[in-house]
């Protein structure tokens, strides 16, 4: 069974949008630079590329993201990349491949957090609300059926 984790760690690149769908479950996306950086073996001098990625997340998590984070804000995401499609008011066929995050914390390498715990719903630790349904296995591209289009 193939496993598509990802982790990533790198700056907020815009303050992150909370919506929430008709179900009343909390939706967050936000935008993360992640840059890496070499000498060059040839030139002996640092070369820098930035590579940009859309992280989405749910229920609780969405909520504490973004109340906790914002533009400038270093993060560790881990999460499942996944392909989402949709068709826009004009009938053209969009897709997007985006993290659709498991974790979202503050990288604790250059800064400090002051960590608040939250209330637990009765029973766990983990609610089903917080995250949609997956889709089944294929080859195809995922799309999600959501009430509204989250973003």
């Amino acid at each position: 069974m193939a496993d598509n984790t990802i982790t990533v760690v790198g700056n907020v690149t815009r303050d992150p949008e909370l919506k929430f769908l008709n179900s009343g479950q909390a939706a967050i996306r936000l935008s993360i630079a992640v840059n890496r950086r070499w000498q060059n073996r040839q030139t002996q001098e640092w070369e820098e590329r930035v590579s940009y990625f859309e992280v989405t997340g749910y229920g609780s998590m969405a909520e504490n993201a973004a109340n906790s984070l914002q533009k400038g804000a270093r993060v560790v995401v881990t999460g499942r990349l996944e392909q989402r499609s949709w068709e826009t008011e004009n009938g053209d066929k969009r897709s997007i491949v985006e993290i659709n995050a498991d974790e979202i914390a503050p990288s604790l390498r250059w800064a400090t957090a002051v960590v608040t715990r939250t209330p637990r719903a009765e029973g766990g630790n983990f609610q089903s609300s917080d995250r949609p349904a997956p889709a089944a296995r294929t080859n195809e591209p995922t799309t999600y059926a959501f009430d509204e289009e989250p973003f």
